[in-house]
């Protein structure tokens, strides 16, 4: 079968909360993917870095094999064998104290929610059924009823209500905002090291050792969703490391299975997952024994074969390259690592059109915000890829 007969049955039997490009992806290795059609293409997106590690990491492949082979579910009913070395090895690397293991990126969230509500009743003192979570404009936390209840996106929120209470939103990067929003109800504060579905907007320098301080001043828990910007994307292990600071609680997702398996995971001190006893909550598959052992290899190779460090050095380079060219249609380039942003001029027609052409020439980006084109390849590219890109992403901005 073709291209246009695996787009016939998704359009006919799948529902149409998708736009993808119109390319059927059959095969993956590294940085690189091909269709169904045999065309081989640059991935520029990383499965919105889910693929950290790159495409079917042998390493990371050999041990799910292995594993699928030995035990894949016990459920949290019994214990298993890789479950106290995956918390161990986990909290070692991001110098946390306890984890909680779940599947999406989304469960973390609305995990760490619960957490931080019963935080606020049992030791903060706040009143039963009064707690609140103050979250910023622009967020993406996930999709859940919850999540989108603080979104300010009105598609996200379009059609779903009524929203759950108990949450503030307020500017993004704006410190002040913070301390003004902050009341005695307030439990915490739930931010993003840098928005990346909003555009890849960073917030200014020392925001979040500001965001550090007002938490620990006001006595509020700081949650620092690090789903994308986590395990090596910006160059660092965690983001919030660029400041020097450690949070609460953190988020981590994606690319804590090399793209290989859901698996997500709440870092925390031991004071605000402490609150969680017996029955209080639970996953039928969170820290199952094949999340746990393809995350251990998947966080292995991160440091073993230097891909934070490479998303540091290449990410440079990248950034240095875009901004190079001179284009009408380019309004900003922006990143920390590899996680890039290219915003364009409302007259440019929106960033869709410029990633189809891309995907013409063999590099695989996405719209992010209608006029931002998101790049964000996996941590192992190397400085000639980024030239062959280069070559590509050029010539379409310029053209276009």
């Amino acid at each position: 079968m073709h291209t246009q007969g695996y787009i016939q049955l998704e359009n006919e039997f799948g529902a149409m909360n998708y736009r993808p490009l119109d390319i059927v992806l059959t095969r993956g290795q590294g940085i690189w993917v091909w269709d169904v059609d045999g065309n081989k293409y640059m991935d520029c997106l990383s499965a919105y870095s889910a693929v950290n590690q790159g495409h079917c990491h042998p390493k990371i492949a050999a041990v799910m094999k292995e594993q699928a082979e030995k035990l894949t579910l016990t459920s949290r009913a019994f214990r298993n064998d890789q479950l106290g070395l995956f918390y161990k090895e986990l909290c070692e690397l991001t110098h946390s104290h306890t984890v909680l293991p779940m599947n999406s990126g989304a469960e973390a969230v609305e995990s760490a929610i619960k957490a931080v509500r019963k935080w606020g009743y049992r030791e903060h003192g706040v009143p039963e059924g009064r707690a609140e979570v103050i979250a910023c404009e622009n967020n993406f936390h996930g999709r859940t009823i919850t999540i989108v209840g603080f979104s300010t996106e009105p598609q996200y929120r379009d059609g779903y209500s009524p929203f759950t209470p108990g949450f503030r939103v307020i500017p993004f990067g704006n410190s002040q905002a913070l301390e003004q929003a902050i009341t005695p109800n307030t439990v915490a504060f739930l931010v993003e090291p840098i928005q990346g579905e909003a555009g890849i907007i960073l917030p200014p320098d020392g925001y979040l050792r500001e965001v550090r301080r007002i938490c620990d001043e006001r006595g509020i828990v700081m949650i620092t969703d690090e789903i994308q910007t986590g395990l090596g994307r910006t160059g660092k292990m965690l983001a919030e490391e660029h400041e020097g600071i450690e949070a609460d609680l953190t988020l981590i997702g994606k690319a804590l299975s090399g793209g290989f398996y859901p698996v997500s995971a709440v870092l925390s001190n031991q004071e605000v997952l402490g609150v969680f006893q017996p029955g209080d909550h639970g996953s039928t598959f969170g820290g199952n024994p094949m999340a746990c052992a393809v995350a251990r290899v998947a966080l292995r190779v991160l440091v073993e074969e230097g891909m934070i460090e490479n998303a540091a050095k290449m990410g440079d380079y990248f950034l240095s390259c875009l901004r190079t060219v001179k284009s009408p249609n380019i309004k900003e380039i922006r990143g920390r690592g590899l996680m890039i942003g290219v915003e364009l001029v409302e007259e440019a027609g929106g960033a869709r059109r410029f990633c189809e052409a891309l995907s013409a020439r063999g590099l695989l980006c996405k719209e992010t915000h209608k006029n931002v084109i998101r790049i964000a390849p996996p941590l192992v590219i190397r400085r000639e890829e980024i030239d062959w890109a280069m070559e590509r992403i050029a010539t379409v901005l310029t053209q276009g």
